[in-house]
């Protein structure tokens, strides 16, 4: 019976907390949406910009309240390293490793308001998602359409789109301080995934070098810093379910704050040289991230 109990309150909390995830998006989408309508009615770029300040204002306060209800329903404590430095008035790129759809409810958590709201790069079926893909869009996310190798194959002009998309995406960053935020595992780590790719990595998938690239040459030096973030679960990687319903003890994030050299701004596509220092340079701070993994589960 009192497993039952335990059961019942635990399931309890998952629904309250993931209500309340549903009615902040709701009050913020109020005001949100005639916004965004504003902003694209009127195409002025100094228009713009202010919206962008007020959209970004209430993302702000959307994870302020959401950050309020973890922190008060659920017993998940964060324990997070290397968060000195850092400033609202900044432009940052982040990487991150990627195990679970809590990462991102954790880096909301840990990042708001001590750095520029997070955008993400977002798949394009992505904008199809009630309510929060029209938010994403307002708050210009970028949806990416990532072309395979067949499909350009079978129509040459898809060739390039993607990096396009990328480039017209960081123009509409330039005017606001902004963090971009890109996992270069690509998909969340899960054992099948690993054993498919052969990974090298003991922890982690393979990076791909590809879109960071494009990001940091399409920003043109304007991303000052790069952010790496290591995501540690030391229960083991959750589902959101175990994190609404209180299931996850402690969280662990190490944040390093890094260098961007001028000699990593480059043509990644065309550029065979170029291509082969940035993909040494993403291995070189992968190898270090999985080694801090690597250090972690032993110490664990």
């Amino acid at each position: 019976m009192t497993s039952f109990l335990k059961s019942l309150a635990s399931h309890c909390l998952g629904i309250l907390t993931t209500l309340l995830f549903i009615v902040f998006t709701l009050i913020v989408f109020i005001p949100l949406l005639p916004l965004a309508f504003l902003k694209f009615l009127i195409p002025l770029s100094a228009w713009r910009v202010l919206c962008n300040r007020w959209l970004d204002w209430l993302a702000s306060h959307w994870m302020d309240a959401n950050a309020r209800h973890q922190s008060l329903l659920l017993p998940t404590r964060l324990k997070v390293e290397g968060l000195q430095g850092l400033s609202v008035d900044d432009w940052y790129m982040m990487i991150a490793n990627h195990q679970s759809w809590v990462d991102i409810l954790v880096l909301l958590r840990v990042f708001n308001r001590r750095i520029p709201y997070l955008k993400f790069f977002l798949k394009q079926s992505l904008i199809w998602v009630p309510l929060l893909g029209v938010a994403w869009w307002a708050l210009e996310f970028p949806f990416m359409r990532r072309y395979s190798k067949a499909e350009i194959a079978k129509n040459p002009a898809l060739k390039g789109k993607d990096i396009e998309k990328t480039r017209g995406a960081c123009e509409k960053f330039r005017h606001n301080p902004v963090t971009i935020i890109n996992f270069l595992e690509g998909t969340r780590f899960t054992p099948e995934k690993y054993e498919q790719q052969k990974s090298s990595y003991t922890h982690l998938l393979m990076p791909k070098a590809g879109g960071l690239a494009f990001t940091l040459a399409a920003m043109n030096g304007q991303l000052h810093s790069l952010l790496d973030v290591t995501l540690y679960y030391p229960e083991g990687r959750p589902s959101y379910w175990d994190y609404a319903c209180g299931k996850v003890g402690v969280i662990e994030v190490y944040v390093r704050q890094l260098p961007i050299p001028h000699e990593m701004l480059g043509d990644y596509s065309e550029d065979a040289e170029f291509r082969a220092r940035f993909h040494a340079w993403v291995n070189q701070i992968w190898q270090e991230k999985d080694a801090l993994l690597k250090e972690l589960h032993v110490s664990h």
